[in-house]
């Protein structure tokens, strides 16, 4: 069994959950400088969220399990725990049974995060590392725990009989299906590194013509303090159960690539909209 890290998980309340997408698990993206879940956007199979340049925001997770899950939490195609060029094999953090965990920032250590603040593609922490190639998407492959192995029978105290052919094959089938157990449980192992633990729709539009604006990434912001701890976690199987992604951009590059449709209303004129003559000018 691997070490793992396990976040001091929060139990949050369900406010703003409806901007939060998954099954296994809720991820919400919330803005702190305006305390709010950014809302969710669908389009052409994606999700989207409109981050404001300049506003630290951070990863909510939920746990809708009743067994423990793995969140390898991937910013930029960076690995928010590790700074490596995300791979779902790497670390995460685990959540207890229905709770949840703010990820704040890339981890510095088992104390303290840098803060993820939404800047523009040069001054995103990827960028600047190098890796600008997948600025702009939030992703969290989410694993869940290895079941506990049944208890063996020692075969030893139980009386001796004669074996019927049915109980031979039963024999034969059970001796097999171990076989597969141990293997697939190798293969885990493997695959299973010290991890850290832990829409809206509108109306259509016209845009103006003009410069093409730039694309908005996630800088590597001020200290803050996050406290984690290592933990137990051996995977249930090396790829992901479930992997939710949310890319994220400036509301104005997200309406001129039309995910987000504007309400347009045509002025009409009031009738009556004043109460008496005035002069002329």
């Amino acid at each position: 069994m691997k070490k793992a890290l396990i976040a001091v998980a929060l139990l949050m309340g369900a406010a703003g959950q409806a901007a939060a997408i998954g099954t296994l698990a809720d991820v919400a993206v919330y803005d702190r400088a305006e305390n709010r879940n950014l809302p969710v956007y669908f389009h052409e199979g994606r999700y989207y969220v409109a981050g404001k340049p300049g506003n630290q925001y951070q990863i909510n997770v939920r746990n809708n399990q009743a067994g423990e899950i793995l969140g390898v939490v991937a910013v930029d195609g960076v690995n928010a725990v590790s700074g490596e060029t995300a791979n779902w094999s790497q670390t995460g953090y685990v959540l207890n049974p229905h709770t949840s965990f703010g990820v704040k920032g890339w981890r510095k250590n088992m104390q303290r995060t840098a803060a993820f603040f939404f800047t523009e593609i040069e001054n995103s922490y990827a960028a600047r590392t190098d890796r600008p190639t997948d600025v702009g998407v939030i992703g969290v492959a989410v694993f869940r725990k290895k079941a506990e192995p049944p208890v063996a029978i020692n075969r030893y105290l139980e009386r001796r009989r004669p074996e019927a052919a049915s109980d031979k094959a039963q024999a034969k089938e059970a001796q097999n299906t171990g076989k597969d157990e141990m293997a697939q449980g190798s293969r885990d192992d493997a695959a299973a590194p010290r991890s850290a633990a832990a829409g809206a729709v509108g109306q259509p539009s016209t845009v103006a013509p003009g410069p093409e604006p730039k694309k908005l990434g996630t800088g590597h912001g001020q200290s803050e303090t996050s406290v984690v701890r290592y933990t137990n976690f051996e995977r249930a199987s090396s790829n992901p159960d479930e992997v939710i992604t949310i890319y994220y951009d400036s509301y104005r590059n997200l309406v001129a690539q039309g995910v987000i449709r504007e309400n347009t209303r045509l002025a009409r004129p009031n009738p009556f909209p004043g109460q008496f003559v005035a002069d002329p000018r």
